[in-house]
Formats: C-alpha cells, sequence, structure tokens
C-alpha cells in the first residue's frame, strides 16, 4: 500500500476555476453565439435566401409531395412545434427520451421533423434534391412538417453567423446498444463492459461517429460536452435506455482525439460535469477530460501468449522486478522507457517486472492507488497504445507484466467517481461504509451487481486488452474486513454477527474466477497482511470460515517481510535473542502460495532502503543486504525486489527522482561497491531459473527440509530445497560477521560431493572472497539428525549456495 494524502489532486474549486479559465475562449464563443442569436432577426432574412426551396408554410401540408408519398386526404395536419413541456426539459437537461421528440417523425398530415441545434441562424433539410428551410421557434428549436409518407433519409445544413455545416442528425439513429449487452449490463454480468459503456468509434447505419454510453440511473438527464460543442451540452442530450441506467447517444462524424465530459443533471437538479468512468484514454493530468479513443496497435508477442500457460505460476520460476513507471527513468514515455527497460530487466534476469498502478490518477503523490480513470492508462507517459508497445517489448524479451490494481477504493474527486449522478452510485450508501477511514477515500459498493460489474470487467480488460499477465491486487485486507482500521461504533457487523465483508469476498471471487477463465496463463496476487484463510484455496472450495477460498494465485507474504527485515536490522550480537523471526515462515509456508515482497512499500517514508537497514559500516550493511537476498531467494516462495535496492542504494525512494543510478556511473569512486550487489542479483536469477528445486515445489512441504534451523547462537540457518526428482540444493546462511571453519552440516548420504554454487562473499560482489572453492564430499558421521555431513567455511554476513558436483 501507499501514503493516502486526504486529496487525490488539487482543491476541487481551484479546479474548477482552472477549467473555468480553461474554457474561456469557448465561453466567448457561446457568448458570441448567443449575441448572434439576439440579432438574428435582421440577419435570418439574409440566410433564407440562400435557401434553393422552402415550405411555403411549416406548420401544413402545403406543397406537393414526391409521387406515391402524398399523405392521406382525411388526415389533419398536426403542429410540428414541441410542446412546452418537452422544451423545458430539453432546455434544463432534463429529457429522459430526447429521440422520441427530436429528429423525424411521422405524423398526422406527413413527417415533422424537429431540430435542436443552439445559436444556429437556420436549419435546412436535405433529401435529395428537395430542401426545406425549417421554422425558428426560437431557443435554438427548429420544426418544420413535409408532406411525405415515409421518413426519408436526410441531412441538415445548418447556418451559423460566418459558417454554414452539412452535417447529419443525431436524433435520426436507432439505439447503438442491442438488448443482450442491456440485459447484461442490468444482470451485473457483461464481462466486456468497456465494449458496450464509455466512448466508441463505430459506424452506425452507414455513417462515421462516436457512440457515447454512460451508465447514471440517478441522473435526471445527461447530455455530451466536448471541444466539438465548444463544452456545452445543451445541443446534445442522450436518452435513457430503460430499467437499465444506461443513456446513449451516437454522434455522428466525431472520432478518436475528441475530449468530452457528461453533463448530469442530478436529482436535485444541479448540473455537475463527469469525466467518463470507462474511458479509455484521458487528458494529461491535471487536466480531467476523457478522450475519444480506438487501437490502431498490432501486437508481436504471440509466442509469449503461446508459452506463458504452459505451467501454473505457483510451479514456475517467479522473480519481479517492481517498477515504477514514472520514476524509474524520469521523463521517458512508455515508448522511451520500452527501449530500456526490457533489456535491463533480461539483463538481471527476472521473469516478470510488476508495474506501480498505471491506471489514470490525479495526484502523482498517490504513486496510482488513488485511481480516477480505470479503464484508461495515465495519459503522462503517452496514449493506451504506446503502453501496449511497452507491454509488447516486455514480452518479446520473455519478459511478463504484472500490474498493481487498485479495486479497494477511489478518491473523492468532483469530476470523477464520488456520488457520479447525484447520489451514492459507486460507493456504498451507507456512509460508515463508504469513507475509508485511512485514506480519505471512498469504498466500492461489492453488494451493488453493476459496481462488481466494472470491477471485474476491469481486471479482464487489463488482461484482454493490453495483454497483462497478472494482477496484483492492492490492500484486499481492507475490502475484507467490515471493522477494518474502524473503532468501535464506526462499523456494522454483517447479516451474522461477524466482522467479515461477504459482498467483498463474493466480488474477489468472481474476479478471479472470471480472470482466470477469459484468460488463460494468467496469475492474480493479493496483497492481504492479515491471516485470512483460503486467500489462494479455489473458491469452491470451503475452509474452517466458512467461506470458500477467494481464488487467488499467489499472495504477498507480509508476515516473512516484517519478520525477515526486523531480523536484520538488529546487530548481529543481538540476532540470537530474535532467530525465531527467521524460522517462524516455515510454521506456515504451506498454507498459501507466496510472494516475498521487498517492495516500495519498505524503501519509503522513514524506513530506510534495504541496504540501509543494515547495522555495521559500509562494507558489513552491503554484506548484510547480499546475504539476506540470498536467503531471500532460496526461501520457499516467489521473489519481488523493488527498483533501486538491486544495486544498494543507500537513500530511500522518492518518486520525484526514482532510483539513484549514478551509483553505478564508473566515474563514481564507490560505483564498484554497487555494481557488485548488482551483479549478484543477476547471478541469483540465474541459478535460481535454472534450478528446480529453488521453485519447482515452492507450495508443497516436500520441496523443503531443515538441516539445522535453531543454531542460534551461530546465527545460522541451513535447509535443503528440493525438485520433483527430489534433486537437493542445500543453501546456508551465516549472519553473524565472523568466519566459521569446518561448520558441520548434516547431509543426505546419497550425494558423493557438493560444489558451490553461489557465495554472497565473493569478491565480484565486494565481499572477502572467503568460501569453498573446491568440492566438498560428505563424511560418514551423522550429523543433524542425517546419516552424513559436510564441513563448510561460512563467510561472514553471507549465504551460500551448494548443488551435487
Amino acid at each position: 500500500m501507499t501514503p493516502r494524502p486526504s486529496s487525490s489532486g488539487p482543491d476541487p474549486k481551484q479546479t474548477g476555476a482552472k477549467k473555468a479559465a480553461a474554457k474561456k475562449p469557448a465561453a466567448k464563443k457561446a457568448a458570441a453565439k448567443k449575441t448572434v442569436g439576439k440579432k438574428a432577426i435582421g440577419k435570418k432574412a439574409v440566410a433564407k435566401k440562400a435557401v434553393a426551396k422552402k415550405m411555403p408554410d411549416k406548420r401544413t401540408p402545403a406543397g406537393k409531395p414526391a409521387a406515391g408519398k402524398r399523405a392521406a386526404p382525411a388526415e389533419v395536419a398536426v403542429s410540428p412545434r414541441l410542446d412546452s413541456g418537452d422544451r423545458e426539459r430539453l432546455l434544463a437537461g432534463t429529457h429522459h427520451d430526447p429521440h422520441s421528440v427530436l429528429g423525424a417523425h411521422p405524423v398526422p398530415g406527413g413527417v415533422a421533423f424537429r431540430i435542436f441545434r443552439p445559436y444556429a441562424l437556420a436549419v435546412t433539410v436535405l433529401s435529395g434534391e428537395p430542401r426545406a428551410e425549417l421554422h425558428d421557434d426560437g431557443d435554438g428549436f427548429f420544426s418544420g412538417l413535409l408532406p411525405l409518407g415515409d421518413v426519408p433519409a436526410y441531412r441538415l445544413l445548418v447556418t451559423y453567423e460566418g459558417a454554414v455545416q452539412e452535417v447529419e442528425d443525431p436524433y435520426r439513429f436507432l439505439p447503438t446498444l442491442g438488448d443482450l449487452d442491456l440485459h447484461l449490463i442490468g444482470e451485473g454480468r457483461h464481462e466486456q463492459l468497456w465494449q458496450a459503456l464509455g466512448a466508441h468509434p463505430v459506424t452506425h447505419e452507414g455513417v462515421a461517429g462516436t457512440r457515447f454510453t454512460v451508465w447514471a440511473p440517478n441522473a435526471r438527464g445527461v447530455r455530451v460536452a466536448g471541444g466539438f460543442n465548444f463544452w456545452d451540452g445543451t445541443g446534445h442530450p442522450m436518452r435513457s435506455l430503460g430499467g437499465t441506467g444506461v443513456w446513449e447517444l451516437f454522434l455522428p462524424g466525431i472520432g478518436a482525439g475528441e475530449q468530452y465530459k457528461f453533463e448530469i443533471t442530478r436529482p436535485d437538479g444541479s448540473r455537475t460535469f463527469r469525466a467518463d468512468p470507462l474511458a479509455r484514454r484521458t487528458e494529461v493530468p491535471p487536466a480531467t477530460s476523457s478522450v475519444v479513443h480506438t487501437s490502431e496497435y498490432t501486437w508481436g508477442d504471440e509466442d509469449w501468449l503461446a508459452r506463458r500457460a504452459e505451467a501454473p505460476a505457483h510451479e514456475a520460476p517467479l522473480s519481479v522486478y517492481e517498477v515504477h513507471l514514472a520514476s524509474w527513468r524520469p521523463g521517458l514515455s512508455y515508448r522511451e522507457l520500452a527501449d530500456q527497460l526490457p533489456a535491463y530487466v533480461a539483463d538481471l534476469g527476472f521473469t516478470h517486472v510488476e508495474l506501480m498502478p498505471v491506471a489514470e490518477h490525479p495526484f502523482g503523490g498517490s504513486w496510482g492507488y488513488q485511481v480516477t480513470g480505470f479503464y484508461a492508462p495515465t495519459a503522462r507517459l503517452g496514449d493506451p497504445d504506446d503502453f501496449r508497445y511497452l507491454v509488447d517489448r516486455l514480452h518479446q524479451a520473455g519478459i511478463g507484466v504484472l500490474m498493481d490494481w487498485v479495486p479497494a477504493h477511489f478518491p473523492r474527486d468532483d469530476w470523477a467517481l464520488a456520488e457520479f449522478d447525484g447520489r451514492p452510485l459507486y460507493e456504498h450508501s451507507d456512509p460508515l461504509r463508504a469513507a475509508h477511514p485511512d485514506w480519505g477515500t471512498l469504498e466500492f459498493d461489492f453488494g451493488r451487481r453493476e459496481v462488481r460489474n466494472f470491477l471485474v470487467a476491469n481486471a479482464v480488460y487489463w488482461c484482454e486488452e493490453f495483454h497483462i499477465d497478472g494482477l496484483r491486487v492492492d490492500a484486499v485486507a481492507s475490502m475484507l474486513y467490515l471493522d477494518y482500521s474502524r473503532e468501535p461504533g464506526q462499523w456494522t457487523p454483517n447479516e451474522h454477527g461477524g466482522r467479515e465483508n461477504p459482498d467483498a469476498v463474493a466480488f474477489l471471487q468472481e474476479m478471479n474466477a472470471t480472470v482466470y477463465r477469459r484468460v488463460p496463463g494468467v496469475v492474480t496476487v493479493a496483497e492481504e497482511s492479515t491471516a485470512w484463510d483460503g486467500v489462494t484455496r479455489a473458491t469452491h472450495h470451503k475452509g474452517p470460515s466458512g467461506f470458500g477460498g477467494l481464488g487467488f494465485g499467489l499472495k504477498w507474504n507480509m508476515g516473512w517481510m516484517h519478520d525477515s527485515l526486523t531480523y536484520m536490522s538488529h546487530e548481529p550480537v543481538h540476532r540470537k535473542y530474535h532467530h525465531g523471526e527467521m524460522t517462524f515462515s516455515m510454521v506456515y509456508a504451506y498454507s498459501e502460495n507466496y510472494v516475498l515482497p521487498i517492495s516500495h512499500d519498505e524503501v519509503v517514508h522513514g524506513k530506510k532502503s534495504l541496504v540501509s537497514k543494515m547495522p555495521g559500516d559500509w562494507w558489513q550493511q552491503r554484506a548484510g543486504e547480499r546475504a539476506y537476498l540470498g536467503f531471500m531467494w532460496a526461501h520457499p516462495g516467489k521473489q519481488l525486489l523493488f527498483m533501486g535496492q538491486e544495486f544498494a542504494q543507500g537513500a530511500e525512494w522518492s518518486e520525484a527522482h526514482g532510483p539513484d543510478w549514478w551509483l553505478l556511473d564508473p566515474g563514481y569512486g564507490a560505483a564498484a561497491d554497487h555494481r557488485g550487489v548488482l551483479d549478484l542479483v543477476r547471478d541469483l536469477n540465474t541459478v535460481y531459473r535454472a534450478t528446480p528445486a529453488l521453485w519447482q515445489r515452492d507450495t508443497h512441504p516436500s520441496g523443503f527440509a531443515w538441516v539445522v534451523g535453531d543454531a542460534a547462537e551461530d546465527n545460522v540457518l541451513a535447509f535443503l530445497r528440493l525438485d520433483a526428482e527430489g534433486t537437493p540444493l542445500l543453501a546456508v546462511s551465516n549472519f553473524a560477521p565472523v568466519v566459521r571453519a569446518d561448520y558441520r552440516l548434516g547431509v543426505p548420504d546419497d550425494v558423493p560431493a557438493w560444489h558451490e554454487v553461489l557465495n554472497t562473499d565473493a569478491a565480484r560482489y565486494g565481499g572477502g572472497d572467503v568460501g569453498n572453492p573446491d568440492p566438498v564430499k560428505p563424511e560418514p558421521q551423522g550429523w543433524h539428525g542425517r546419516p552424513a555431513s559436510v564441513r563448510l567455511t561460512l563467510p561472514p554476513l553471507a549465504t551460500v549456495w551448494l548443488r551435487p558436483a
């Protein structure tokens, strides 16, 4: 998790002021058009002369219609003008079905045309050769009755001061969403929700444009505003599609790159401009508009996708390099990062990168953990296809991509999800359930099917649209417990009187089941900091708690991280009193499928960097980090290391400037010290990936055996790792600053000799080069309950790995 400031961005009032300032040109243009409206009486006579053919009287069927199209003589013509109620609702932005009154509609006496074009001087209907200028009814409304039997194909000629535009009428089109989409949305089961909601450039009824759809069930009306209408949505009201709460409008002529928002009329009649919750592209923060987007990217990672499902993650090598993209190399775009990051990670031998959240967020200091654009990669580094390019390049380099995903909460920004349509919608309606006590944010209402659908589809979206190989789900514990960070009286028990949140459990189970079913080869990882039973158990297997498993593939081992770092922070002379902190993890190591995380959270806000946690002088600190990494890579579980720790950066991480790359500059006097740790990480990954004993049985007790776990006085730990065939690796850590010669350890008697494959004290890593250069043969003397034993030289503050020679 990350620090959560009280706000995810600048003061909303200041933001509003900035947006108002930014819109002055549009406002001036709108004001100018209003002035034009006042002057229209004098100017429309000129405009009317430009019309080739006019209706004699738009309120009657006078004039001769085309052959075969004459209206029935018995019909009594009606006025095509809108009644006052419809006019008022359209002007106020509260009309739920503008298509029922705008556009062309058969009526007694012909076809009524009703057009709503604020600021227009004149509107003419074009249908082949005939033209008919409509009557100006005031307030931007134009109408006319044409003596036709059927609604013709038509376009509009709209005259503004200084401009004449020939355009399509948005209100002549049928809905762009089908019954199946609406049914699935209503039931909360649309697994590709992003294809139904949001803004999509499409060709509809032969016309190119963009379909806008948004879920806002409490809204009295919704309009589309954007650069294409000078941010005045008055003339573009959307229609409500039944009881689903979905509003829709197809706007011809609008394409990719256009900025937009939804102007929502709340239940109390006030209005709010909102970014699209399913926008697939956004403006660069601090700007907040959504952007119409369509992908043109062609992927080149077919081989990677075909291979990634060959083995489940918990039975495969998995070592992860955690990256904050915006600060890894500050100033680089997605495409520029693609030229450097894959090569760097591949050289170090990591199997995966884990990207801290890339979904759009307004406040950079949240590191991406306060998301406002759940379906849009942050525009700070490029557009969505640029992000696809980065993922593609990583895959082509043989590197998997995990991504931090944040469904636990969202910020309160008044242009985003908070009270989206005037009432609690994405957040829980109970204030005690909605407000997150730690971070000043809002929690999702996991019990509402549409909200759960929004999140489940979002998980699928990143995996399907961006080829993400796995999701690390942030702050799972805060979702699972109703009393999380809450005092008595600040939370309400569940229906059984317990503290568990059954809605969140159901959501996580559905998310995991859906992702694993739809996207073969992916892995989901839980950042879950408690002892919740069954985080990585299958959802259909119930445990002692009565809940089914949550269905995650892996879980962060927060207990191991806390205990082992606490042990390493003690002076070696005191470590014997804390020896159990290094062995306790094996008591529960097989209760879940674990990742051992040394993440961003452990190297910020006064916690010190990894090397700076180590006691002693600079040599001892580096030796301590090297020994710790050797122990970590040998311990059951997958590895995760945050950027900068791979070369022993002494300073804490800061998102403002990222890792201290200058420490590796050959011109820096101590560069060799840092390069030594970097070389060790590379070798750890190389040996790890080539040694199935270190990963094949991570989640099974048969893959581990203690040699000695109680040598507290010596500060020594030794254990065997075994692969599926029983082939062992012997890992020995000496966390004392002294050499231990002829240190006897019990070993199996079926290995004729052992040779050292890795020694964190090697000179090339910056160590003292103490070790066992020659093969070590077992002696028939039993030790530690084993039939044979070896005598090793244990370097100070070091870990050594030995394999059968």
